[in-house]
């Protein structure tokens, strides 16, 4: 897997940070594009209002279809369609920098997507996309999910140099493999954006996103769809921001909403002294 990185990010600009708010959105989305970012955007505007900077969208913000395949219906292609628009002209309104959860993207087969992680910058660029690697797949009980069916995997770590540090993208069903976030290096910010199944996210949610956040002494943004689905689906919620050490800075049980907590960056930077355990790594 190749690692990416764009923009320049300097030690010392960390060192002489200002304490940045960071958000993330929990939402409930239904089958309509239009209608979902209408409620985005009603989101983004409650978390601007508190002063984020940063705004991470939870997977399928967009669309939550009635069927699998619906969003294939409203794949876009790079740069181009209703989705991508919304995200690089909310960003630049606002000026914060905002990450879309997840959006359809075309893919190389007719019968498929991209479920892709956009990121854009305060000017409304587009300056990274990550491709979900990790397709879930559950046979359990009478819950049935398959995404390879209509998903096209991707196949590269993607890392994102920022004002707030680097930040490591990832989707949903990633986050039950801890190499990905190993091949990530040492990133001062990891996005988690899903729509864990209320069965799974129960049993292993919380416990999955605070130890992404304990291994990696890393921010981990969490956000997630969180309640009932026209399609009959329910989705766990539990939105969280986590801090380095683990501990839960904010969360958001179910239902259309923000969590945003404060990150401050010497802080992390001191627990990476005081523990210097990704600098003990010896298997790598």
């Amino acid at each position: 897997m190749a690692i990416t990185s764009r923009l320049k990010t300097t030690k010392a600009q960390l060192d002489h940070q200002d304490i940045i708010k960071i958000a993330g959105i929990q939402m409930a989305s239904g089958p309509y594009v239009s209608a979902n970012l209408s409620e985005t955007e009603r989101l983004i505007e409650i978390a601007v209002n508190q002063g984020a900077k940063l705004i991470v969208l939870p997977e399928y913000f967009a669309i939550m279809g009635l069927k699998e395949m619906d969003k294939i219906n409203v794949r876009e292609e790079d740069d181009k369609g209703p989705i991508q628009d919304f995200l690089s002209k909310t960003a630049k309104k606002h000026k914060i920098w905002l990450i879309g959860g997840s959006v359809p993207m075309k893919s190389n087969f007719l019968n498929k997507v991209r479920n892709s992680c956009l990121v854009y910058d305060d000017k409304g660029k587009q300056v990274a996309r990550y491709d979900k690697i990790h397709l879930f797949g559950l046979d359990l009980g009478n819950e049935h999910f398959h995404e390879e069916k209509t998903i096209e995997a991707g196949d590269a770590v993607k890392v994102v140099d920022t004002p707030f540090g680097k930040i490591g993208l990832s989707i949903c069903y990633d986050l039950r493999f801890p190499e990905l976030y190993r091949a990530m290096g040492e990133v001062n910010i990891i996005v988690i954006p899903s729509a864990f199944t209320d069965t799974t996210g129960k049993a292993h949610w919380e416990s999955l996103v605070r130890a992404r956040a304990i291994e990696n002494l890393s921010y981990v943004i969490a956000p997630a769809q969180g309640g009932y689905h026209l399609s009959g689906r329910e989705t766990h919620g539990n939105s969280m921001i986590v801090d380095p050490w683990g501990a839960v800075l904010d969360r958001l049980p179910r239902g259309s909403g923000v969590v945003i907590a404060t990150m401050n960056p010497q802080y992390q930077e001191s627990l990476r002294a005081s523990l210097p355990a990704l600098k003990h790594r010896t298997i790598k």
